[in-house]
């Protein structure tokens, strides 16, 4: 249960974090970017998963590349989902993607070992 809970706050925010430091990201607020990290996390979960069995000749023709436009795919059905959260732009969500999966994975260390 700790570990949902701290992929959700990673999430959240690298979502706010990667709103602030990009254009064509854009969050209404802090509520709505901890809803959108709430969406992205769900989305992570289940979605990902399935997405990245069904791709994966695609995956491994191209070298592991295609896994950031998987990445991007489940970041675009959040701000599709979520109403006060957009990304414009094909390219820009593909570096969104990038960015909130290096952010994520780090604050995610972070709350991991501020927790032991």
């Amino acid at each position: 249960m700790m570990g949902i809970l701290v992929t959700w706050i990673a999430n959240s925010l690298a979502i706010y974090a990667v709103a602030y430091l990009m254009r064509g990201v854009d969050v209404a607020s802090a509520r709505e970017a901890f809803m959108a990290g709430a969406v992205l996390s769900l989305l992570n979960a289940t979605v990902k998963p399935i997405l990245v069995v069904l791709t994966l000749p695609l995956t491994v023709l191209t070298l592991g590349l295609f896994y950031f436009v998987v990445s991007a795919f489940c970041l675009w059905l959040t701000s599709q989902l979520m109403d006060g959260f957009i990304v414009s732009g094909k390219l820009v969500t593909i570096v969104a993607a990038i960015l909130i999966s290096i952010l994520s994975t780090i604050i995610n260390r972070m709350l991991t070992k501020a927790a032991r």
